[in-house]
């Protein structure tokens, strides 16, 4: 008994879980020539060779949605082979029915023509040596072209790198026989989002739309609002896999053509494989990416870009994200609101005020406080420093341990409130801000002071318009809290010194961050405080604008 059990103790199972193990790939690293060749490979003459191309180019044996159309077009008479190919999902199949299909496939007057064309002929061509057998001859790519394609969108294309590009961009190619082109036809007719009410830039008096995923709506709204010939629209492609559309957008005889220049340049000069959002792109395009401030404006209003444009800013907008990036950005855009040209004066600076106590409070308000508490209780009166010391004399911990508990917690309940599900985030937010408030306070973790501390400066982050700005505030934050630990307010002033610092030495596109406070140059709106509209006769000069003066010195000519 006992060696039978030694027997099954030591005898060898073998194992019945499969094990799998990743293993490197002996075709991970790509030949450079080989790429370089396909991507300046040329169509061919021979309908054959193009067809196994893209065959081999789209796996169409593995790929479910990429379909070929094989048919036989006429053409005077004569029979021609031929194939469309395109994306199921992302064409329109009416469109290529009735505009492709139809007027190549069926016989009608213009695919049977034949005739001698003697009215554009004139006596002395008739003189020359030009046979009619000649005449009748019509290169069949223009034909084509001409004749028989009535699409309002067609070009033609002798790359595969381009033809492969409008495919993946819901087009369709027409291949022919004997031709050595391929027929580029715009059917696009996948799914998107329609036009709606701005999600994260809500102004109560001002336009009510804002920008979707399709790059051409984007510029069509943008060129809608501007209305403008001047408006120069030029499109780019990054991203040697995803080949994203990028379109820049400038006023011709308005923005610095340096800076245009210099927009183009950099996004030009990006080596990736591919580009998916806006905020991939600011990454790649601002000056100070390492210090966290933000050196682009990034917005989902189109009317906001057009305000920007008659500045003389640059717009760059990618496909596929509902954001366009404002270059350059000055520290007075984020604090700004797309509201306040629409407003009064006096509103529009009132609210200019309230922003600008809220940077101070987001970026400052918790330091500060732990710094009184800590080294100056003496500035304090005494019946609030009694008030504060009674609150905290049941809490058992140190106030930096309080504190940091009550901004991560305040953090926690921001960002679950924006990732469940709508119908129950204000719950989230009513629950985490009241129950564990309250249950914290009761259960004397932290002191009640603390709690308002933390939620004046939660709310007062909501007040910044712009949220990369603000969450730039909310990470500096604790920096200025751990100097207000160990250095009370002198820490708190040799931080404020050296930010101030940050800020004046920061430029966005070659424009001084801290424009156009400092320096002040003397021309066109300066400060920081709305003027009202009769006299913003000046465009902003640090932009260095190709055109400087935007109204005349008396706009109001009713009142003389």
């Amino acid at each position: 008994m006992k060696t039978t059990s030694i027997k099954n103790l030591f005898k060898y199972k073998p194992s019945n879980s499969y094990d799998f193990t990743l293993k490197p790939s002996h075709n991970f690293q790509v030949n450079s020539r080989k790429l370089k060749e396909e991507k300046e490979k040329k169509i061919d003459s021979n309908l054959d060779l193009n067809l196994k191309y893209l065959k081999n180019k789209y796996n169409t044996l593995i790929n479910s949605d990429i379909i070929i159309r094989e048919f036989s077009l006429t053409s005077r008479n004569k029979e021609y082979k031929a194939f469309l190919i395109y994306i199921d999902g992302m064409v329109d199949s009416n469109l290529i029915n009735r505009f492709v299909l139809n007027p190549l496939m069926l016989r009608n007057s213009n695919n049977t023509f034949d005739g001698t064309i003697k009215q554009e002929l004139t006596s002395q061509t008739l003189k020359d040596t030009i046979s009619i057998e000649k005449v009748k001859k019509i290169d069949l790519e223009n034909y084509i072209y001409l004749s028989l394609m009535p699409q309002n969108s067609l070009s033609k294309k002798n790359k595969f790198t381009d033809i492969i590009n409008s495919i993946n961009s819901g087009n369709c190619a027409l291949f022919v026989d004997t031709v050595d082109v391929s027929f580029d036809i715009d059917v696009k007719g996948f799914k998107q989002r329609s036009v709606d009410t701005p999600q994260n830039e809500v102004v109560i008096k001002g336009p009510q739309e804002a920008f979707v995923e399709n790059i051409r709506t984007n510029t069509s709204l943008l060129r809608r609002i501007a209305n403008s010939s001047d408006l120069i629209i030029e499109s780019f492609e990054v991203g040697k896999i995803s080949n994203t559309k990028i379109a820049v957008c400038y006023m011709q005889n308005i923005a610095n053509s340096n800076l245009v220049e210099e927009v183009k340049y950099r996004i030009t000069n990006l080596e990736l494989d591919n580009l998916f959002s806006t905020g991939q792109l600011e990454q790649l395009l601002e000056d100070n990416e390492k210090v966290g401030i933000p050196n682009l404006l990034s917005t989902e209003r189109p009317d906001k870009c057009a305000k920007f444009l008659m500045q003389g800013r640059v717009i760059v907008i990618v496909n596929g994200n509902p954001y366009a990036l404002i270059a350059p950005a000055v520290l007075i855009d984020f604090l700004s609101s797309p509201e306040d040209t629409n407003l009064k004066v006096t509103f529009a600076n009132f609210l200019r005020v309230l922003r600008l106590i809220a940077y101070a409070i987001t970026l400052l308000a918790p330091g500060i406080f732990i710094a009184i508490t800590s080294f100056h209780q003496e500035i304090l009166p005494t019946e609030l420093l009694f008030s504060i010391l009674a609150s905290r004399e049941s809490v058992p911990f140190p106030i930096i341990f309080e504190l940091l508990l009550m901004e991560l917690s305040f953090e926690l309940i921001r960002e679950s409130g924006l990732r469940v599900p709508s119908p129950i985030g204000a719950t989230i937010g009513i629950v985490g801000a009241l129950i564990l408030g309250d249950a914290a306070v009761t259960a004397h973790i932290v002191s009640p002071i603390l709690i308002i501390v933390v939620a004046i400066t939660g709310l007062s982050s909501y007040a910044i318009p712009d949220f990369t700005f603000s969450f730039h505030l909310r990470i500096y934050r604790f920096l200025f809290v751990f100097l207000g630990y160990t250095s009370g307010l002198l820490g708190i002033g040799l931080g404020v010194y050296g930010y101030l610092n940050l800020l004046c030495s920061m430029k966005s596109f070659g424009v001084n961050y801290t424009s156009p406070v400092v320096p002040e140059l003397g021309m066109g709106p300066t400060g920081y405080f709305v003027k009202p509209a009769w006299k913003y006769e000046k465009r902003a000069s640090y932009v260095l604008p190709e055109k400087i003066i935007s109204a005349p010195k008396i706009s109001k000519k009713w009142k003389i």
